[in-house]
C-alpha cells in the first residue's frame, strides 16, 4: 500500500562535503570550560555555565545587543558512549529576558522552538547564521542583524544533530546506526535539557526543521510518543521541503512540474517538454491526485541507467555522496560533447550549443517509442539539469542551483561561518568542544563507518518516514499534536508536487489525503501574495511563492508571518470547515503548479545579471500548454496515462494576473 514511497534510495539534502570513504571516523568529546559544575547530573545550576557572556568576534559591539543566549554540549545518555553529545545554541525570545531560565510552572504556556538542519550531517548553525537566526554571516565574512529571526516570537534553540554533526561530539564507535537511534538519542538529550531549563518540560514545544530533518523529525516524534513519560510537551511538528519519501518521489517524480513552473529551463521547447512527459509516464511517475484521494499509489521503482556514465557510477556506489552541484551531477554523456566536465561555456559557443541541442532532439526521434533513456534511467532531474546547463541560457552560461531554480550564478555567493565558529574566542564563548573543528556539513558515518554497503546513498538504512506517517498522524491526533508541511515553489530538489503526493498517500484524521485541492491564497504583512495554504484534520500545507529549498533564507519576512500565523498561531485561513474552505478556494490557483518568476539571475557572486523571459516566448508557451492539456482529456495525470499540467493557458494568464494584482516581486 505504501510501496510507492519506499525505495532503495532516500534523498539527502543540504550540500555535503566530498565523499569520505575509507577515512577514519572522527573521535570527539566535549570540553570542560571554567565554571562547569562539578556534578554528574544536570540541573538549573548549569544555566550560568551555558550562558553566553563572553564577546563574539565581529558581533559583540558591532551589531545591536542580542537577546540572552545559552550554548554548549549536552549528553544523549547512550549507554557506553558518555562523549556522545548534542551541541545547542538557544536564544531567548526578544524582549522576554529570563524566559529560558524561568522555574518550572505548569501554567506557563509560552511556546518554544527547536530547529534541526538536514544533511544527513549538516549543522543546525547553518540556519542560525543564514536563515532564521538572529545574526547572519555575509559572503565577505561580516555579520548583520536579522530582523526576521524566529526568536522574535519564541525562545528558539538551534541544534547540531545527530551526534558528531557540527559541534556535537561522538566517539569513533558512537555515531548513530539508524534513525531510530537518532530518535532515542534526541529523547535522551531532551531529558537533560529540561533539567537545565525546567520550564521547557511543560511549555508547548514546536519541533521544526527542513530537508533531511524531514526524516529526523518523524523518527524523533515517534520515539517521543513511545516514551511513557516524555521529557517535553510536544505541540506541533513543522517540516520544510522535507525528505519524507523516497528519492523517486521527492526528486524525480515532479520533474514535469518543475518544467511547468520554469519552462525557461528547456527554452520553451515543446518537443523537449513532450520528451520529459513521456519519460515521466514510462517511469510510472504520472500519478493522479484526486481530492478526496481514490486509493493508495502503486510502488515506484527508480530505474537505473543501463549505459556507463558518471551518473550510473554514482548510483552503483550509493555511499559515494553525490553532491547536488553541476560539476558532480553532470554525466559523461554531455561532458564528452563539450570536452570539459566543468561546462563553463561562454556566449561564443551559442551556435555550437544550438547545433548540439538539435542533434539531441534528433537522437530522441530515432529512439524506439516507449523506451526509458538508457543514459539516465528514471533519474529525470539529473537529465533536466544536464539539458539546462548544456542547451539553455542562462544556465548554460553558469550553473544550476537545485535549491533555487532561477539562480544560475557561478560561482554563487557563499556564506560560511566556519572562521567564526572555529575562532578560539567563539569556542570559549559558546562552550564548544576543542577536540574538533566545526564544519557546515559532512558525510554522516551511519554505523560509525564510511564504508557501509547498506541503506540509501548516504548509508542510512532507515525506512523512509512515509512508511509510518499514517500511524504517526494517528498518534499525533490522539496527543493533540498538529503537523505542518511547507515547500518553496522555486525548489527543484524537493519539489512541492512530491510533498503533495506524500500527503495524498497519507491517512490522517481518519481519511486519506486532503478532500479539497490546496487553492487558498495567503498574504504577508504588506498584503503581498505569499503563496497557498490548506489545512485539514490536524495537517497544514503551505506553499511559498518565490522561495527556494531554504525558505527562511529566500523569504525571511514571509517565513516569520508563516511561523506566527500557521505554526505558533491558529490562523484558520485555508481550513476545511464542512463543505467550505475558510478564505475561499481560488480556481486559478487550484492547479498542479504555481508559475515561477520571470527573471533568471546569472553571472558571478561579484557581478550579477538578470535575464528576463521574453513575453513572446511566455505567450506561445501558454498557448501550447492550453492545447496540450485540452488534447489529453480525462487521462490528465492518471496512473498509466500521460501526465499533464491540467493548466489551460488562460488559467496561466489568470494566475499571473492575481500575482500582479497584489504587487508581489517575482525574484
Amino acid at each position: 500500500m505504501l510501496g510507492l514511497l519506499v525505495s532503495v534510495f532516500t534523498l539527502g539534502f543540504c550540500t555535503v562535503a566530498s565523499a569520505q570513504r575509507n577515512l577514519t571516523v572522527p573521535n570527539s568529546f566535549p570540553h570542560a570550560w571554567p565554571g562547569q559544575p562539578n556534578t554528574t547530573t544536570f540541573g538549573p545550576d548549569w544555566q550560568s555555565y551555558f550562558e553566553v557572556t563572553q564577546s563574539l568576534p565581529n558581533i559583540t559591539g558591532v551589531l545591536p545587543a542580542l537577546p540572552r543566549s545559552f550554548a554548549g554540549n549536552i549528553p544523549v545518555n547512550r549507554t557506553g558512549h558518555p562523549n556522545d553529545t548534542l551541541f545547542f545554541w538557544a536564544f531567548e525570545k526578544v524582549g522576554a529576558n529570563g524566559s529560558l531560565t524561568a522555574p518550572a510552572d505548569v501554567n506557563n504556556t509560552d511556546p518554544w522552538i527547536i530547529w534541526l538542519q538536514g544533511g544527513p550531517g549538516s549543522s543546525g548553525m547553518i540556519a542560525l547564521t543564514t536563515e532564521n537566526g538572529p545574526v547572519h554571516v555575509l559572503p565577505n565574512g561580516s555579520w548583520v542583524f536579522n530582523n526576521f529571526s524566529w526568536n522574535n516570537l519564541a525562545d528558539t534553540i538551534w541544534i547540531d544533530q545527530p551526534v558528531g554533526t557540527g559541534f556535537s561530539t561522538a566517539d569513533t564507535t558512537g555515531y548513530v546506526s539508524d534513525e531510530d537511534q537518532t530518535g532515542q538519542d534526541f529523547v535522551g538529550f531532551l531529558s537533560n535539557l529540561v533539567q537545565v531549563f525546567p520550564s521547557l518540560a511543560t511549555r508547548p514545544l514546536y519541533l521544526s526543521g527542513e530537508s533531511y530533518a524531514g526524516t529526523y523529525i518523524p523518527y524523533i516524534t515517534k520515539h517521543l510518543f513511545q516514551t511513557p513519560n516524555p521529557p517535553v510537551k510536544l505541540r506541533k511538528i513543522t517540516i520544510g521541503d522535507g525528505s519524507l519519501g523516497s528519492q523517486a518521489t521527492v526528486e524525480h517524480l515532479p520533474v514535469v512540474n518543475v518544467i511547468e513552473t520554469y519552462p525557461a529551463l528547456i527554452g520553451y521547447d515543446e518537443d523537449v517538454f513532450n520528451y520529459f512527459r513521456e519519460q515521466t509516464h514510462l517511469c510510472g511517475f504520472d500519478l493522479n491526485l484526486t481530492y478526496p484521494q481514490n486509493g493508495h499509489f502503486p510502488t515506484l521503482n527508480l530505474v537505473r541507467p543501463t549505459t556507463s556514465s558518471a551518473l550510473s557510477e554514482s548510483i552503483l556506489n550509493p555511499t559515494e555522496s553525490r553532491a547536488r552541484t553541476l560539476k558532480e551531477t553532470i554525466s559523461e554523456k554531455f561532458a564528452a560533447v563539450h570536452g570539459s566536465p566543468s561546462l563553463a561555456k561562454r556566449a561564443e559557443f551559442h551556435e555550437r550549443r544550438e547545433a548540439e541541442r538539435q542533434q539531441w532532439k534528433r537522437d530522441l526521434s530515432g529512439r524506439a517509442n516507449g523506451t526509458i533513456d538508457p543514459s539516465y534511467g528514471c533519474f529525470l532531474l539529473d537529465e533536466l539539469i544536464d539539458y539546462a546547463v548544456n542547451f539553455t541560457f542562462p544556465w548554460s552560461n553558469g550553473d544550476f542551483d537545485v535549491y533555487d531554480i532561477p539562480d544560475a550564478t557561478n560561482p554563487e555567493p557563499f556564506k560560511n561561518a566556519s572562521s567564526f565558529f572555529n575562532d578560539d574566542a567563539t569556542r570559549a564563548a559558546l562552550h564548544a568542544p576543542t577536540s574538533k573543528d566545526w564544519i557546515r556539513n559532512f558525510n554522516y558515518p551511519f554505523g560509525s563507518t564510511y564504508n557501509s554497503t547498506g541503506g540509501n546513498q548516504y548509508g542510512d538504512p532507515s525506512v523512509e518516514p512515509i512508511a509510518f506517517l499514517s500511524d504517526l498522524a494517528a498518534n499525533a491526533s490522539a496527543a493533540n499534536v498538529s503537523i505542518v508541511f511547507y515547500s518553496g515553489n522555486d525548489d527543484s530538489l524537493v519539489q512541492h508536487h512530491g510533498t503533495e503526493v506524500i500527503i495524498q498517500n497519507m491517512t490522517f484524521g481518519g481519511q486519506q489525503g486532503f478532500t479539497h485541492k490546496p487553492s487558498t491564497p495567503w498574504f504577508d504583512d504588506d498584503g503581498n501574495f505569499a503563496g497557498i495554504v490548506h489545512q485539514e484534520r490536524g495537517l497544514a500545507y503551505v506553499l511559498f511563492q518565490g522561495a527556494g529549498h531554504l525558505v527562511p533564507m529566500w523569504k525571511p519576512a514571509q517565513a516569520l508571518v508563516f511561523l506566527r500565523e500557521f505554526v505558533l498561531g491558529n490562523n484558520l485561513n485555508g481550513t476545511v470547515s464542512g463543505t467550505v474552505v475558510v478564505g475561499g478556494e481560488n480556481s486559478t490557483l487550484a492547479n498542479d503548479f504555481l508559475p515561477g518568476g520571470k527573471e533568471i539571475f546569472y553571472g558571478s557572486s561579484a557581478t550579477q545579471y538578470t535575464y528576463t523571459v521574453p513575453a513572446a516566448s511566455a505567450s506561445a508557451w501558454s498557448a501550447f500548454i492550453a492545447t496540450a492539456t485540452a488534447t489529453q482529456g480525462p487521462n490528465i495525470g492518471a496512473v498509466n496515462g500521460v501526465i499533464g499540467s491540467g493548466l489551460p493557458g488562460a488559467t496561466l494568464v489568470a494566475i499571473w494576473s492575481i500575482i500582479a494584482a497584489v504587487g508581489v516581486a517575482l525574484l
